[in-house]
Parts: C-alpha cells; structure tokens; sequence
C-alpha cells in the first residue's frame, strides 16, 4: 500500500501564501504523477497542479501564474506553492499519486486525507 503524508494549509488572507507539501512512502514500484487536486465547498474535486514522471507540469487555468508545484522523483515528494490567494481558491486540497506497487499490479490513484486551504477577503 501507498501511504500520502500531507502538511500545510491553514487560513490565509487574500494576497496572501501558503505551501503544502506531500511525501510517499510504501510499497512503490514506479511513479506516474505527482500532484494537487481540491475541492471546494459544494463542488466537485478539480486538477490544480499535476507533475509527470518527465517533469512537465499541468496546471488549472485558474491557477496559472500564481501556484507553483514541485517535485523531487529521489523523495518522492511533491509540493504547491500557492501565491497570490484568493477566495475561490478555498478548498480541501489532496494531494495524488498515480503509480505501480509492484511490476504485476496496474497503476492507480492514491489520495491523502486533504488538507483545509481557507482564504478570507
């Protein structure tokens, strides 16, 4: 089994920063993606920032220019640097690893417990 370890999140005024971050552990055999999807209140879960195996990274439109994400594959860690807050970004934020446990399992999606990303006006 994979297991997420998230930190960070919190309450943030508009304009403000957050960072949160991510590591893997478990039985991983191969890594697909790293990344961050969140849900807002009401909502249904959404992709913010996603990183592939060869390093490119897809954003939500919404976030161009303000969320940076990043990943160190050694670790298997991944970050979201979140700048430029704004309300509508308040969400739970989960962190997503697509990967293999082993050679004869298929690739599939684990989550972390999410994260409470609260920005006020």
């Amino acid at each position: 089994q994979v297991q997420l370890a998230e930190s960070g999140g919190g309450l943030v005024q508009a304009g403000g920063s957050l960072r949160l971050s991510c590591a893997a552990s478990g039985k991983i055999f191969s890594v697909n993606a790293m990344g961050w999807y969140r849900q807002p209140p009401g909502k249904q879960r959404e992709l913010v920032a996603v990183i592939n195996f060869g390093g490119a990274t897809n954003y939500a439109e919404s976030v161009k220019g303000r969320f940076t994400a990043s990943r160190d594959n050694a670790k298997n860690t991944v970050s979201l640097q979140m700048d430029s807050l704004k309300p509508e970004d308040t969400a739970v934020y989960y962190c997503n690893f697509n990967g293999r446990e082993s050679r004869f399992l298929a690739r599939r999606d684990y989550w972390g417990q999410g994260t409470q990303v609260t920005v006020s006006s």
